[in-house]
């Protein structure tokens, strides 16, 4: 049974201009592999997230590919350097055709 899926973000609070910060990202997805089989005795579908993005002031900072292997809730950590104040997009794709997107402004001092 799938879990409300919603991502979480955490940014430094501040950082100069041209600095690279940590970039934390988690989604509650339950990344269903497709191996395993229900009470019935059946295969449950495959259903995980296979991409993520990011993107800062429309520049992609990472685009990944995830794979089946990848544990429930997957968690990102990543450095990005922010050489302005600007907004991050983070898109999640899953199997299923969903995309899931959050977005957070980032204010360099």
């Amino acid at each position: 049974m799938m879990t409300e899926v919603r991502p979480r973000i955490r940014l430094p609070r501040s950082a100069s201009a041209g600095e690279s910060i940590v970039v934390k990202t988690l989604i509650n997805h339950d990344m269903e592999s497709g191996q395993r089989r229900n009470s019935a005795g059946e295969t449950i579908p495959r259903q995980i997230i296979n991409r993520f993005t990011c993107e800062f002031n429309g520049v992609m900072v990472l685009d990944a590919a995830l794979e089946p292997a990848i544990s429930a809730n997957p968690y990102m950590e990543f450095e990005a350097v922010v050489p302005e104040s600007g907004e991050f997009v983070f898109t999640w794709y899953d199997d299923n055709g969903e995309v899931y997107t959050a977005t957070e402004t980032f204010e360099v001092s």
